[in-house]
């Protein structure tokens, strides 16, 4: 069985997340979606909401599983069982550095292979970083995440039309 792991932070969930994951599918059994959680940065999004949002989004998915994990993505990896990892790739530089991590990873588990995806030309610039930005700042991000994140989005904007 081939089970993938696609580890982020999804915060938020975007299009460009969307269009890695909906492409890589035909390539795996079962594709679990890890959102890691790192003590050292502070969230937009809880992980159990982003969790809640990838798993509406999938609902009809059953090959998909929204997971949230600390610590190395390889013992994620291992507690679920996935003998790969998903990374997609917008620029070059992203790929420097994701295989660097790559190389990381295969030193902790010669087992677990890094499969990198390339996203669409119209998702390069979706970064979550640059749409936590927009938010913040309050512009509109409806053409970068789904509408399950915009609902989110929309529920925290206090009178004065600031997120919260």
């Amino acid at each position: 069985m081939r089970i993938g792991l696609f580890p982020g932070t999804f915060d938020p969930v975007t299009f460009g997340h969307l269009d890695i994951i909906e492409r890589a599918l035909p390539l795996y059994d079962k594709l679990y979606i890890g959102i890691g959680v790192n003590a050292n940065k502070e969230p937009m999004f809880s992980a159990e909401t982003r969790v809640q949002w990838l798993d509406e989004i999938f609902k009809n998915e059953s090959k998909i599983e929204a997971v949230i994990y600390e610590g190395l993505t390889v013992e994620c990896c291992k507690k679920v069982g996935a003998t790969y990892i998903l990374r997609g790739i917008r620029y070059v530089n992203d790929f420097e550095y994701e295989k660097a991590i790559a190389d990381m990873n295969r030193t902790l588990d010669a087992n677990i292979e890094t499969i990198f995806l390339t996203c669409l030309p119209k998702y390069t610039s979706v970064a979550s970083t640059l749409v936590r930005d927009v938010i913040r700042n309050g512009g509109n991000v409806s053409q970068f995440v789904p509408d399950i994140v915009l609902r989110t989005i929309g529920q925290r904007i206090n009178r004065n039309g600031v997120f919260a």
